[in-house]
């Protein structure tokens, strides 16, 4: 190892290598923006942090292939002086020059390759693509919910750590080949032609069979890389989507049914797999053919010329080295070509999935929201999903400061799409949505977001701490008032009897992923918690105890009554009795408000809402007049 390696490796050195590995921020700080769908500006928009070093680098390099041939061309004189010089006057008449030559190879080259290798690896490798992973998690949290609801999660996230890795190495092969590759043929057809014009004619010859081989095979390699990056991401969103659902597979004991749905998917990407090595296949035997051409047309015009008096032994040497180094060279440069396409077909793939655009966006002059009464309008408002007939169709609907409120109406009836209304996760396409008066159109989606509370009735925990589940709903929120807020769920007791398998106890333990080491009865009590800790004065209860026994259900009910005083709610339940005593009780059918009132009136009008009373059966609403008979 150079000395220069050994003083690294020394304790208290790694300060010199920190200072590079700091030279760039892994984290850059403000808005993450769309990311451009060209390849070239996609690439320039994760790599602005790194572009001062990426020169630096592209520099470095190109002065270690000039070092590189600088280095050949000596070899050549040494045997020139070897073969012509005595022995006795050797050093006293090119002693200077080896020595030059010695100190360059020793340590001007060493050297070189230190700040080369410190600034790919400290400063850029692990950087560099931590800044494109940063930078495209942030964007894709700020993401539309349709776009999570129209991909595998495995998938996305696949999309997002292959595609970062895939940045790196494609702008990393660009510097290395196009500036490497470049001065060391320039270099080597220079050094071939001041020895001997004719030897470069099989260099000529050989670089055009050379970039009609890259031509023929690179395009085809980036085709089926881009098929095999989708395949494996296509292969790994079912695999992820089978683990996220295993118990759900279990209950329906579809083991060797979900063995199968992963095999196709990895037979789908074997595929790609046995196609790019068969292209490899060809391309290795055409590369290797070429390279066997040059180095016999080299040698033989080499040795003719040497016969005829036209170039020395050293001249031959030169050639003959700068052959082999271009032999080895040369597959390295056609698989790093390979590799560059495969990676920019991984780029591509991850354009299609990054680069969206949010399907909802916060204006540019969007404002905070502010709500001091809490009062809701719904003003001709229409909603389909892009699709006709809409789901929601000239919608009026006051929900006045305070009132509590229940929606009712057969499935379908466009229940859930008000409250994804409300909540912004879609734009309406016709009418508007106020809040105390403000159009939530104008209003950024987090600020709507953070006056609303919701207990849903499929409910997921992150796989963190039963603390930080519940913090989830005021990340500043004391001990003491996570504590009470379990208390007031009714959840505390279960909570301190918790333990997962890393012995963490209590409000430590882990609720597993979507909170899968809870009963379902269990993750309800935590979510209702973490309502309560949040404390917004906007409430949406969808089926908010439907996973409670009736007991643990009866003495939330009045904890969640406790919870709406002073607040405006929204709830929906299948099970009418759980929203009879509302404030008011607003009836849906097909996309309109149909009828209004409290739940005595509504009997009296003997509408919709009666019918639906009298059909209810098992506390479930949505079956027509003779299936509730049968």
């Amino acid at each position: 190892m150079c000395q220069c390696g050994l003083f690294l490796l020394r304790e208290g050195n790694f300060k010199y290598v920190s200072f590079f590995e700091s030279l760039v921020n892994p984290f850059p700080s403000g808005e993450p923006r769309t990311p451009p769908r060209g390849l070239l500006p996609f690439l320039l928009h994760y790599s602005k942090p790194v572009l001062p070093w990426l020169t630096v680098l592209a520099l470095i390099t190109a002065l270690v292939s000039v070092v590189e041939l600088v280095v050949l061309s000596y070899v050549g004189s040494i045997v020139d002086w070897l073969a012509d010089t005595d022995r006795e006057v050797l050093f006293a008449e090119h002693g200077r020059a080896l020595i030059g030559m010695a100190l360059l190879v020793v340590v001007g080259f060493p050297l070189l390759v230190l700040a080369q290798s410190l600034f790919t690896h400290q400063t850029i490798f692990g950087n560099y693509p931590m800044i494109a992973r940063w930078l495209a998690h942030r964007y894709i949290l700020g993401q539309s919910l349709n776009f999570f609801q129209d991909e595998f999660a495995g998938r996305v996230s696949q999309k997002v750590m292959q595609t970062a890795l895939a940045i790196r190495e494609t702008v990393l092969k660009i510097v290395d080949l196009f500036v490497y590759v470049l001065v060391y043929f320039l270099g080597a057809l220079f050094l071939m032609g001041s020895a001997d014009p004719w030897l470069m004619l099989p260099l000529g010859i050989w670089l055009g069979i050379y970039l009609a081989i890259g031509f023929i095979f690179v395009p085809r390699l980036r085709l089926i890389s881009m098929a095999q990056a989708d395949a494996r991401a296509q292969m790994t969103g079912r695999i992820v989507d089978s683990y996220t659902n295993i118990q759900t597979i279990k209950l329906f004991a579809h083991t060797m049914r979900e063995q199968e749905y992963a095999r196709g998917a990895m037979t789908g990407f074997m595929d790609t797999v046995y196609r790019q090595m068969r292209l490899v296949t060809v391309l290795t035997v055409a590369l290797q053919t070429s390279n066997a051409l040059l180095l016999a047309s080299v040698a033989g015009i080499g040795i003719f010329a040497w016969q005829q008096g036209a170039i020395s032994l050293g001249a031959i040497a030169v050639a003959i080295a700068l052959v082999l180094r271009i032999r080895s060279m040369s597959d390295w440069i056609l698989w790093e070509v390979a590799g560059l396409f495969e990676n920019i077909g991984t780029v591509q793939d991850g354009i299609n999935t990054i680069a969206q655009p949010p399907t909802v966006k916060d204006k540019p002059d969007a404002k905070e929201l502010v709500v001091s009464t809490g009062d809701i309008r719904f003003e001709q408002v229409r909603f389909g999903y892009g699709k006709e007939p809409p789901v929601v169709d000239g919608l009026d609907l006051h929900i006045r400061p305070g009132e509590k409120i229940g929606l009712v109406g057969r499935s379908g009836a466009g229940k859930s799409t008000l409250i994804n209304l409300l909540l912004r996760f879609y734009d309406v396409e016709g009418g508007r949505v106020l809040i105390d008066g403000q159009n939530i159109a104008e209003v950024t989606q987090e600020s709507l977001r953070r006056q609303i509370s919701m207990v849903t009735q499929d409910t997921s925990l992150l796989h963190r701490s039963i603390r930080d589940n519940i913090r989830y709903g005021r990340p500043d929120a004391p001990e003491e008032e996570i504590v009470r807020a379990a208390r007031r769920a009714h959840a505390d007791e279960f909570i301190r009897e918790l333990e997962d398998q890393k012995g963490r106890v209590g409000y430590d333990a882990h609720a597993g992923e979507r909170g899968v080491k809870l009963s379902g009865g269990q993750r309800q009590r935590v979510a209702i918690a973490r309502v309560i800790l949040k404390d917004a004065p906007i409430l949406i209860l969808d089926e908010a105890t439907s996973a409670l026994d009736s007991e643990v259900e009866a003495a939330i009910q009045e904890q969640l009554y406790t919870l709406m005083e002073g607040k405006t709610v929204i709830a929906i339940a299948h099970r009418l009795s759980t929203i009879a005593m509302l404030d008011r009780l607003v009836v849906i059918d097909e996309g309109r408000v149909v009828e209004s009132g409290t739940h005595a009136e509504l009997l009296e009008q003997d509408g919709l809402y009666a019918a639906l009373w009298q059909r209810q059966s098992g506390g479930f609403l949505g079956l027509e007049p003779q299936e509730a008979v049968g």
